[in-house]
């Protein structure tokens, strides 16, 4: 299926590593530009590169999206560079940790910096460049605003919020012809993931457990079959679909967790 999207500038933050490398990817094989914002230019670079070596197209902005006004440069650097933006993916945070217990104000505010304060900025300011282009957005979420995770107080409380952005965005951008979806990630391996699993008791053990509960096929959800679905949702092809949480998780966070073995 042809998506329509060759040669549309989208911006995806947390290009370089992990889930989002893998929609950059993606994006970049259907013929898109897409646009890595992340902290590190290095990591950003390598991902332009391994991109432009299999033919696509892609450029990079390095910026701290924890700090607002780097966020409001990054837009200016891509209407600078492309004079437009066609879609805008928020994707970057951490899932790092900030507990109700052992947490406190300062880490909880700086956590929802990290995980959720960006993907205002970044649609904010990106605005008027989307209505212009009849955009899509699409934010990437975790289930941890469904199903809690314990001890992570911020971020669950981060992706409650892209949870509730997208559906506001949704009626506030329909005037507009912006379409808004999110995109809810449950279990899926990435460096990240991999980084937290070390720190468990008897890592390989509990990557087994979590790996058997997942109803599908019993194995994670790749980063690709995450970009899959973004790519769909920032096409014309999903033209009329907006508003909408999309589970892919291989029936994670919806179906009973006893199936998972039948």
């Amino acid at each position: 299926m042809d998506l329509n999207l060759k040669d549309k500038v989208i911006i995806v933050s947390g290009g370089a590593k992990g889930i989002g490398e893998g929609i950059v990817k993606v994006l970049a094989a259907e013929g898109a530009i897409p646009v890595i914002i992340g902290r590190n230019e290095a990591d950003n670079l390598v991902v332009v590169k391994e991109v432009e070596t299999a033919g696509g197209k892609a450029f990079q902005v390095a910026a701290e999206l924890s700090d607002p006004p780097q966020c409001e440069e990054v837009i200016k650097a891509v209407v600078a560079k492309f004079g437009r933006i066609d879609g805008l993916v928020n994707n970057a945070g951490v899932n790092d940790g900030v507990g109700l217990e052992n947490g406190n104000y300062e880490n909880f505010m700086a956590s929802l910096h990290k995980n959720l304060v960006h993907y205002y900025l970044l649609a904010h300011h990106a605005l008027p460049a989307l209505k212009s282009s009849k955009g899509s957005i699409v934010n990437i979420t975790s289930k941890t605003a469904d199903t809690g995770q314990g001890n992570t107080s911020a971020y669950a409380a981060a992706n409650g919020g892209r949870n509730g952005l997208t559906r506001d965005w949704s009626v506030e951008l329909l005037k507009y012809g912006i379409r808004v979806n999110a995109v809810v990630v449950a279990e899926c391996y990435t460096p990240a993931y991999e980084k937290w699993i070390k720190t468990l008791p008897n890592p390989e053990q509990k990557l087994s457990e979590i790996v058997s509960k997942i109803p599908l096929e019993n194995r994670m959800t790749t980063a690709e079959e995450i970009a899959n679905a973004v790519a769909f949702l920032l096409s014309s092809k999903s033209s009329h679909t907006t508003g909408q949480l999309v589970y892919v998780d291989g029936g994670y966070v919806h179906l009973d967790r006893a199936l998972a073995n039948a």
